[in-house]
């Protein structure tokens, strides 16, 4: 079944475009979201998304962490929508987990889903160099991570404008 990363800039209309892709298959589909509510900003914008959600009956997960085990558990399920990686990456290099160790686990999983997979994902790289050695590091860390998912996802696409451009 079909794994497909879908990329582009922060309000490009890439999980506009995930959704309806999400939506295309057969199935109810199954939203993992990976945002944490750490700031009272953040907490609206998950309530949005969540009201947002509520009107097209997706069955949601929150996982800021597990991702994997969530991606296992609903295997079979319906197609899932992972928004976002990045929110994911930025929780595993928060809490102090290896992300390259829980990235490689989470791209040897995907060989054999039966259900379709749609990632969203931000390109972080392509602005100007972070002036700090966190930000570059998770700059680089993202740019590594969209790499390997790319390699194991059957389709590729870059969001711009709203605008979605297959790369694979």
């Amino acid at each position: 079944m079909a794994v497909i990363l879908i990329t582009g800039g922060a309000r490009s209309g890439k999980s506009a475009h995930a959704e309806k892709r999400a939506r295309s298959f057969p199935g109810q589909p199954i939203y993992i979201a990976t945002a944490e509510a750490l700031d009272a900003e953040m907490e609206v914008r998950i309530a949005k998304h969540r009201a947002k959600r509520a009107a097209v009956d997706w069955i949601e997960r929150e996982v800021p962490l597990d991702l994997l085990q969530a991606l296992i558990e609903t295997d079979g399920a319906g197609p899932r929508l992972v928004d976002c990686l990045t929110l994911w990456l930025s929780n595993i290099m928060h809490a102090g987990r290896d992300w390259e160790h829980e990235l490689m686990k989470l791209a040897a999983f995907m060989g054999g889903q039966k259900s379709p997979v749609i990632f969203v994902t931000n390109e972080v790289g392509l602005g100007i160099v972070p002036d700090n050695a966190l930000a570059r590091s998770y700059r680089d860390a993202a740019g590594i991570m969209n790499q390997v998912i790319a390699a194991v996802s059957d389709e590729v696409e870059f969001v711009v404008a709203g605008l979605p451009m297959k790369l694979k």
